[in-house]
């Protein structure tokens, strides 16, 4: 039973037809199509595939690729973006830096200068950093005149 299902769905593959388009107040006949199932299901698929690559293509080489989310514009321009980010990162230590340093100004003109013993730095260690005081405002210095 199967069987002849399948034989008779063949057969009316291979089946020719004819599309006639007629022109409805003379009945003249415009364009005439001779085709069968074959053809058709052939045509509609190279339309389908001809349609998915124009898509395709138009996505690709043109900016509408920015507008698709998932797209990463990052990826373009990752270099860009790690300069910017070491530059940002020195920008910041730059900016601690001198602010170290002018704290550092202004506790000597205000006279909070901190004295370090330097027999007690290990050498061989991690440096200590002598250049920020402490939290104890020292005594300012009186000068001898003379």
């Amino acid at each position: 039973m199967a069987l002849s299902g399948i034989n008779s769905s063949l057969k009316r593959i291979k089946n020719h037809y004819r599309l006639v388009v007629l022109n409805e107040d003379t009945f003249e006949e415009v364009v005439a199509f001779k085709m069968n199932r074959w053809s058709v299901y052939f045509m509609v698929s190279i339309f389908f595939v001809l349609l998915v690559g124009l898509t395709i293509a138009l996505i690709a080489f043109t900016p509408l690729k920015f507008y698709l989310p998932g797209y990463n514009e990052a990826g373009n321009k990752t270099g860009e973006y790690e300069a910017l980010k070491v530059r940002a990162d020195s920008l910041e230590k730059t900016l601690i830096l001198n602010q170290q340093y002018l704290n550092n100004i202004e506790n000597v003109l205000r006279g909070n200068v901190i004295s370090h013993d330097t027999a007690q730095l290990k050498i061989g260690k991690a440096p200590v950093d002598i250049a920020i005081p402490n939290k104890q405002k020292s005594k300012p210095r009186r000068r001898h005149g003379g």
